[in-house]
């Protein structure tokens, strides 16, 4: 017995069962016609606590799906300018799609006779945007080139920024420290962070690879810039998270950073970087079924889910897609910003972990906004490739 549970608890069965239930939410998505995300996220919910209790959102899984968002919001960056995702009329939307959710998130919850505390908390869930779920899917239908998923991908990145600001605006408030400075230091931090990063990028970074494409060490190990690559990447998640920004924006940022690299000896970095992504990211959002738990449902809490969930999409659409279509963006490219803003995934479940281990709300409403943010994220890869793409994607 002792054997057994040993085998089980082990990195290498973790791995093998991660792998497999990733394989797995491949084959689901294929007989349902839908994005591999969808697929992976469902086959996670059947082997979480929710159906077979296979597997724990413990610290090696939790681990995984850091690692693995890390990676995949580095190959999105690799596919970008950094002059494409840093328009005027992208701060706009990103601004309007933070407002409009937290006022109406926390108004929701009042009208479901939830406290204050926990009502802010639930609006500040609501803000969020998770970057890595619709960039993947853009990806998957090979739609990242158009101008739809530059708005996307430039709004979501300010848009991660603005919904760390607000959730320290509402901790603070929550815990009665709220404080104008410590908003201004945060928002002055952000900035700095994002433009030198890209300015080292662009310029430190970019010119010490094409040195190293040229040294006669590169013959020999053609996989050398490649590890440099992704130590950078990683260095700017660091850096993010040490500021009080989400790790995801600081690795997006490195590959934006280094999207104008040409490598003429050198193995391509960015392949090297795909493959690592297929492995990693399937772990991150097979993670997001994991972290559902079925059983915590009640009637009352089905209702206010039914609720939140409609309200995260149409403020999303209010907030992101109606000002995109003021600034003479198509009605149809409209939509896709405001479908594309509206999968709250990784980030608002973290927000709502933090209120839980604070014990600003209670587990009912942490099962609540993670079930929200599940739906979000499936929803948004479903009208993708159902309506918004139907018959666009790349073969």
């Amino acid at each position: 017995m002792e054997g057994t549970e040993g085998i089980i608890s082990s990195i290498e069965f973790q791995m093998v069962l991660l792998l497999f239930v990733s394989l797995a939410g491949y084959l689901i998505a294929s007989m349902i016609n839908q994005s591999a995300v969808v697929g992976i996220i469902l086959a996670g919910i059947v082997v979480g606590p929710s159906l077979l209790g296979w597997i724990t959102y413990g610290d090696f899984v939790s681990s995984l799906a850091h690692l693995g968002a890390v990676v995949l919001l580095f190959t999105v960056g690799l596919h970008f300018k950094l002059e494409e995702i840093t328009k005027i009329k992208y701060v706009v939307i990103a601004f309007l799609g933070i407002l409009i959710p937290w006022i109406a998130g926390y108004f929701i919850a009042q009208l479901f006779n939830f406290d204050s505390d926990a009502s802010i908390f639930i609006g500040t869930a609501l803000t969020a945007t998770s970057i890595a779920i619709t960039a993947n899917v853009l990806k998957e239908m090979g739609k990242l080139e158009t101008n739809a998923s530059k708005a996307i991908i430039g709004a979501a990145i300010i848009d991660d920024v603005l919904s760390l600001l607000a959730l320290s605006v509402s901790v603070d408030i929550v815990e009665g420290t709220f404080s104008a400075s410590a908003i201004v230091i945060t928002i002055t931090k952000a900035i700095a962070f994002l433009g030198i990063g890209a300015l080292m990028g662009q310029t430190v970074f970019t010119r010490i690879m094409h040195r190293l494409d040229q040294i006669t060490l590169i013959n020999r190990y053609p996989e050398f810039i490649f590890i440099f690559a992704m130590m950078i990447a990683f260095f700017y998640a660091m850096i993010a998270e040490l500021i009080g920004l989400s790790a995801i924006v600081g690795s997006f940022l490195a590959g934006v950073s280094l999207a104008r690299v040409k490598l003429v000896h050198c193995m391509s970095f960015s392949d090297g970087a795909e493959y690592l992504q297929i492995i990693f990211a399937s772990i991150f959002f097979v993670s997001l079924g994991v972290l559902v738990d079925l059983h915590e449902i009640t009637i009352e809490i089905l209702w206010f889910i039914l609720a939140l969930t409609a309200i995260a999409v149409v403020t999303k659409l209010i907030g992101c897609g109606l000002p995109a279509r003021l600034m003479k963006i198509s009605t149809r490219d409209s939509l896709i910003i405001g479908f594309g803003m509206s999968p709250r995934g990784e980030v608002a479940m973290i927000v709502a972990l933090i209120g839980l281990n604070k014990r600003l709300i209670e587990q009912d409403i942490y099962v609540a906004i993670v079930i929200m943010s599940l739906l979000t994220t499936i929803l948004t890869p479903i009208l993708f490739r159902n309506w918004l793409f139907k018959g666009q994607e790349e073969t």
